[in-house]
């Protein structure tokens, strides 16, 4: 494994918004890397030494097209994040390491048809919000629920929830995968990660996971907006998080399997955590399915936090949801294996999209898209950090051309967390957000240091870079009133 903090292999400049590192850079790559960046990002982006990692990625056994980042890049476990890479289904591999280990860890867009002026007080609905939905780590759900139950949403995701009372049905509509991935198996999910998951339903979590309170302040694309049911001056509510405990464990348990494997069968690859099995063998395939479960497990727990967030807005405001009109927009992953159909050097083929901190953002007309979309496009939310808030963007044909139909998940860090830890104070945090007016409840000191928005990097600069290079469209920006941190 490479621990150098910086990056100094070749790295040759396309264009404006992308960087190539040549296929014979280093012995192993089976092809090239693409990082989307922008001149001003590259030091930083050298600077962790993850361009190492997107190489590493090009020596994935079954890699078509280029192994890419996208500009949030950073420094992750065996993939970097903000990494994307597609593996051929007969000859290709699947790695947990591209997945990442909060498994569809993911972001979902609530919108209202309220003002701020409708809210009134934000400190109360914040409040109201930070009672129903635990967060923190080891946070619990406020539902308990018995194996059977978890079996259940195991295979079948939001689909449980809904049909216990969590939600609506046409929350299912807008979520990706309709909130249930088909090859979800329950028996490749262990005893330990099935114990995990049990308490933890229905909670945000800690680390990066927030919910927020915005208001759609810009709207750049009218038409789409409109097809969104986004308007200007209007509250909206961003939900992340993902997996939860058992999400963790599942990457734990097959990574160490797929560690044993690497090392049995003698696999060369530049790097132990890009530990992998082949996705048509017994062991890729048990993976894929019990990651297909911990993707379920995650669209449950946002689908009941909505519920949650639903009631906290009904007590605060007095009026029902369905008169406020608090629908999903949408549910997208941002930690995930997906098995899809895209061109490969002129001819279509099927393959497996390793989505490790990038989103799905298909154009126009992709069947994979809900109806209510797919004249213009899939939505793709992207947070910024907690004072900045978040941009709706709308898949365009680049993705598909380039990047088998994929974009950036967020702002990205340009601080570790350790490092923010050490070298930022919370008071400066705290000062910021309240200069910001943005009403800030969050449990944890050094939870918020970790997420302090001096730790990110400009997102202004990464949505740029996703739409100067085709991949994504401008739609709308939210920006926050009040925030809930883990």
């Amino acid at each position: 494994m490479v621990i150098s903090m910086a990056w100094k292999g070749n790295l040759r400049k396309i264009d404006d918004n992308r960087w190539e590192i040549p296929k014979d850079e280093f012995p192993g790559m089976n092809t090239n890397a693409i990082i989307y960046a922008s001149e001003g990002m590259i030091e930083s982006i050298r600077s962790d030494n993850a361009p190492q990692q997107v190489a590493n990625v090009a020596c994935l056994p079954g890699i078509v097209g280029s192994s890419m980042a996208m500009p949030d890049i950073h420094w992750g476990y065996g993939f970097p994040i903000g990494g994307v890479a597609a593996v051929d289904s007969e000859t290709g591999s699947i790695s947990p390491g591209g997945i990442g280990f909060d498994i569809n860890c993911g972001v979902r867009l609530i919108k209202t048809d309220l003002t701020v002026d409708d809210i009134g007080e934000v400190g109360k609905l914040i409040d109201e919000l930070y009672k129903n939905v635990p967060s923190g780590l080891g946070s619990k759900g406020l539902t308990k629920i018995g194996d059977k139950e978890l079996e259940e949403i195991l295979l079948n995701g939001s689909e449980w929830a809904v049909e216990n009372g969590y939600g609506w049905e046409r929350d299912i509509e807008v979520t990706e995968e309709y909130g249930h991935m088909q090859d979800a198996d329950p028996s490749k999910v262990s005893d330990k990660a099935r114990k995990r998951g049990l308490p933890q339903l229905g909670s945000l979590g800690s680390g990066n996971h927030f919910l927020e309170l915005d208001v759609v302040e810009n709207v750049f694309d009218e038409r789409t907006a409109k097809v969104f049911g986004l308007k200007e001056g209007t509250v909206t509510i961003t939900v992340h998080c993902g997996s939860r405990g058992c999400g963790h464990q599942i990457a734990t348990d097959y990574l160490q399997e797929m560690e044993k494997y690497v090392r049995n069968n003698k696999i060369d690859l530049p790097d132990r955590q890009l530990a992998c099995a082949p996705l048509n063998s017994k062991l890729g395939d048990d993976y894929y399915k019990a990651m297909c479960c911990g993707a379920n497990y995650a669209w449950t727990n946002r689908q009941m936090i909505t519920h949650w967030v639903r009631e906290s807005f009904e007590k605060i405001i007095g009026d029902s949801a369905e008169n406020m009109g608090m629908d999903v927009v949408y549910d997208v992953a941002h930690n995930i294996a997906k098995k899809e159909r895209h061109d490969v050097e002129k001819h279509t083929e099927d393959v497996l999209v390793h989505r490790k901190g990038s989103t799905r953002a298909f154009s126009a007309g992709r069947s994979e898209i809900t109806m209510r979309y797919r004249d213009v496009g899939q939505p793709v939310i992207i947070p910024g950090d907690m004072k900045i808030g978040t941009y709706v963007l709308v898949g365009k044909p680049g993705a598909m051309k380039e990047t088998f139909g994929s974009s950036c998940h967020g702002a990205g860090r340009k601080m570790s967390r350790k490092a923010a830890i050490d070298n930022l104070k919370v008071n400066d945090v705290l000062k910021t957000m309240k200069d910001s007016n943005i009403y800030l409840k969050s449990g944890s000191t050094e939870g918020l240091l970790e997420e302090a928005p001096d730790a990110y990097k400009d997102v202004d600069e990464v949505i740029r870079v996703v739409c100067d290079a085709g991949l994504t469209g401008k739609v709308a920006k939210l920006t926050p009133i009040g925030v809930v941190k883990g």
